[in-house]
């Protein structure tokens, strides 16, 4: 297969620096804030997580569309992310069950994507000077009307996107019979956490991100569950007040990655915007509890304030990370709450973190004791 319209495009960061390459194909602009994934594999469940709503991606993997793409393998039925840029773009996928190839995959939802870019000096320039804001344009935009444009575009920091990627009505998942019953509030919810939950004998009903404590309350869980998602978690009030009412009540709870920081905001911790953030499928984590270190699945561009946690007479730090010693974990003593600033069902990503799941099981059966 042959695209012909491989003309020159941009890539234009908010600091005035440019990146060349060429279009895949697909004409258009968009924004976002760029940020990097040094996964090698998993690029579809990336490019469907909603928790990179509103980014630009850059792919550190070489080659992107090599293996096409499968139905089976989204993390929400639509891609999240603003554009891709990346070095190689495989236009032809060599794979058996691969449904279609991913140019077809971006052309049915007009994402707009830069190729044979200097990844390398890309990630490395992201590295040392942090995560911005950015424009591609395949279109033949000016440089000086991108930047017009770029200066509107808003901060990450105060943003808040849940309500752009949260369900708007409440669903379920799993068996009906199942021995538990979970009420999720979906911040952007990855479909692999529900697939994780549902296989441990749990039945979910999924709320909006807004849903009250009250809401969640009606479906008479055993538990509850707050997902990842994008955007500043400071802005969720909505959110931190539903998390005070759960833990008012002492019910089981486990937060994952804007979950993890929703709790920490409902008891009065700071987050703040990372200057780069931890996007990848090798991070190392160190159980502070077992003394055992993880490899991980992360992905998130905030994180809870580490003195003040240490500082809180109800908190523990369960886990950190070992290349910058930010909180990875945390739990309360005195409630059933625990929380991770990482992605157990991975997907994609090494499985050494999928305990999590079971240790909120343990936690919902001790609340029955």
């Amino acid at each position: 297969m042959k695209y012909s319209n491989r003309n020159q495009a941009i890539l234009l960061l908010a600091d005035g620096t440019v990146f060349y390459g060429k279009s895949i194909g697909i004409e258009g602009t968009t924004f976002g804030e760029v940020c990097f994934n040094t996964g090698m594999t998993g690029y579809q469940e990336i490019f469907t997580d909603p928790s990179y709503f509103g980014q630009i991606m850059v792919a550190s993997n070489a080659h992107i569309g090599n293996y096409g793409t499968n139905a089976e393998e989204i993390e929400a039925d639509k891609i999240m992310i603003s554009g891709l840029v990346c070095k190689n773009f495989s236009f032809n996928p060599s794979r058996v069950n691969s449904d279609k190839s991913l140019m077809d995959y971006f052309t049915e939802q007009n994402l707009v994507a830069i190729s044979d870019v200097d990844t390398r000096a890309l990630v490395s320039y992201i590295r040392d000077n942090g995560a911005m804001n950015a424009a591609i344009s395949t279109d033949g935009t000016s440089i000086e009307e991108l930047k017009k444009q770029l200066a509107d575009v808003p901060n990450m920091e105060g943003l808040e996107l849940s309500s752009k990627v949260s369900t708007k009505e409440p669903y379920f998942i799993g068996n009906p019979d199942a021995k538990y019953k979970i009420s999720a509030l979906d911040l952007g919810i990855k479909k692999n956490i529900l697939r994780n939950l549902a296989k441990r004998d749990c039945y979910i009903k999924v709320f909006p991100y807004d849903a009250s404590y009250e809401d969640m309350k009606s479906f008479n869980p055993d538990g509850y569950f707050l997902s990842n998602g994008p955007g500043d978690p400071d802005p969720l009030y909505t959110a931190q007040e539903t998390a005070k009412n759960i833990l008012d009540k002492n019910e089981p709870v486990f937060g994952i990655c804007l979950g993890h920081q929703v709790l920490a905001l409902a008891n009065g911790i700071s987050t703040y915007k990372m200057f780069n953030g931890h996007r990848g499928i090798n991070h190392p984590v160190k159980n502070l509890l077992t003394g055992e270190g993880e490899i991980t699945s992360q992905n998130h561009g905030f994180a809870v304030v580490r003195e003040e946690l240490e500082k809180h007479p109800d908190f523990e730090i369960t886990h950190e990370h070992i290349n910058d010693g930010t909180v990875a974990g945390m739990r309360m003593k005195s409630k059933n709450c625990f929380s991770v600033q990482y992605h157990p069902e991975a997907s994609p990503g090494p499985h050494d973190a999928s305990y999590l799941f079971d240790q909120f099981i343990a936690n919902i059966e001790k609340s029955k004791n």
